[in-house]
């Protein structure tokens, strides 16, 4: 039986419209499975009983959890292990233009089109909500989705995270609403049309695509202008360029900035989480409780329930749905914690996401030494950004770096995790590749942690490094 669907007229309409209905595509094939919002999408053609399969350069905790749902996953370009029999075919622009398998769909007249085209047609009739920003997006997706579903309002969710309440980044409801984490890379929120937009932030990120920090800023301010009438804007106090982003209606929020229209207040630290009121115009909300780490959850709220609030959803129900809120997985996500340890695992990957996280930790966890071990995501954004990250790394007592981990790129010549630890001023810094580090971890961490205090430990990064989370966490149940 087919789920249903928001509503959606079946039809796919895009720059070269797909001559099927939704009704009349039965197999979808995916170049890149295990990215985060291509396995969301690939979630939601199986929902509807499509068949669905595809590739990946590599297996991951994702792509297994997508196997055990039913999905056949290969990770080899391989062109006997491809379906011929496909209605369509999506891919991720991450995935090289000379990749053998689209190639040769392209190059034998089948439907190939971005993940981005894709979703632009399944929120074509919905009302969305689409979250932007170079970070923090995935985070407060993933709240105002728990929010909208825990509190029954309900809604479609495609989310750039595992959420830890649902254990999935996908969701459907008959509600028409749809909730959608809006990607900045390739350009890709561009296509989708918001009734509400958030931006969170516009720092500097993917100059490999963008050129400029100024150009990428100006793509922010376009996506506001894809705003439908009568549409709302949120977006976070202060940011750069914030003046040239204008709606007919609009909202600010900040953390503690009462120049905001939304803020929090009478934050208190309780049993690593918050205890705070927020005041979101002339409108307050007492004794809102976050059950999750890290002062910018506190921030990241406030915009998820300013959401919630201009939809009328009732403040009791918001104050419940934000309690009962678990998280994200690998963000602020508490693997270990105890008087001995406490292991946190976190998807940061650019210095502001470092900056958050690090002095969260520190804050929460007074006293305690901090080890970071993080993992450069991309060798163009480790050549743009080294000195924010050696800036912000070196807030951190201990840093191990692990090579960089190149994702979509061939190596920069010259660059390297080296890179970084050459421009920190903290001195207990090295590079260990991920055999040396598991050796580090057993032979010279567990041996120098301070029992008495208790210490902190840190893995981050976009990459691959989630993989060793779990034996890490093996050898640190030890303590």
């Amino acid at each position: 039986m087919k789920l249903p669907f928001l509503g959606i007229e079946n039809k796919f309409e895009m720059n070269n419209e797909i001559n099927k209905s939704l009704d009349e595509i039965g197999v979808v094939y995916f170049i890149g499975i295990g990215g985060i919002g291509m396995s969301a999408l690939a979630r939601f053609f199986k929902s509807r009983d499509m068949k669905v399969s595809g590739y990946d350069k590599t297996p991951s905790v994702l792509t297994r959890e997508l196997e055990t749902e039913g999905i056949n996953i290969h990770y080899e370009e391989n062109l006997d292990l491809i379906p011929k029999e496909v209605d369509l075919i999506v891919y991720t622009p991450a995935i090289p233009e000379e990749h053998q398998e689209l190639k040769y769909y392209r190059s034998n007249g089948y439907q190939v089109y971005k993940r981005s085209d894709v979703l632009k047609l399944l929120t074509k009739s919905s009302f969305n909500i689409c979250i932007a920003g170079t970070h923090g997006k995935t985070t407060i997706t993933t709240m105002i989705a728990h929010l909208l579903r825990d509190s029954g309002y309900g809604c479609t969710a495609f989310l750039g995270g595992i959420s830890a309440n649902y254990g999935t980044n996908f969701w459907s409801s008959n509600n028409a609403v749809c909730v959608v984490e809006a990607d900045e890379y390739d350009r890709s929120f561009l296509k989708l049309n918001p009734d509400i937009a958030i931006i969170t932030a516009m720092d500097a990120d993917h100059l490999d695509i963008y050129g400029t920090p100024e150009a990428m800023e100006q793509a922010f301010i376009e996506f506001s202008n894809k705003l439908k009438q009568g549409g709302l804007l949120i977006n976070r106090f202060g940011l750069k360029r914030g003046s040239e982003l204008k709606a007919e209606r609009h909202i600010t929020y900040s953390l503690q900035n009462v120049e905001a229209n939304a803020y929090a207040t009478n934050i208190k630290l309780k049993q690593g989480g918050y205890e705070f009121d927020v005041i979101i115009g002339n409108k307050k909300i007492e004794q809102v409780r976050l059950n999750m780490g890290g002062m910018h959850n506190v921030e990241n709220v406030i915009a998820a329930i300013s959401v919630a609030s201009s939809l009328d959803i009732d403040s009791n129900k918001i104050k419940a749905a934000v309690e009962s809120f678990k998280g994200v997985k690998r963000r602020f996500e508490y693997i270990i914690k105890n008087d001995q340890i406490v292991f946190v695992d976190d998807y940061a990957h650019h210095p502001e996401e470092l900056r958050a996280l690090i002095q969260g930790a520190k804050s929460l966890f007074e006293g305690k030494k901090c080890t970071i071990i993080f993992q450069p995501h991309l060798y163009s954004r480790t050549r743009d950004l080294a000195e924010g990250f050696a800036e912000v790394l070196s807030y951190a007592d201990q840093v191990i770096l692990l090579p960089i981990y190149p994702a979509r790129e061939l190596p920069i010549s010259g660059v390297s995790s080296e890179m970084i630890i050459d421009k920190m001023s903290l001195s207990q810094c090295k590079v260990l590749n991920k055999e040396e580090l598991m050796e580090w971890i057993k032979n010279q961490y567990m041996p120098s942690v301070n029992r008495d205090l208790g210490e902190i430990i840190i893995t981050a990064g976009a990459g691959n490094i989630d993989m060793l989370v779990s034996p890490i966490k093996e050898i640190l149940k030890e303590l």
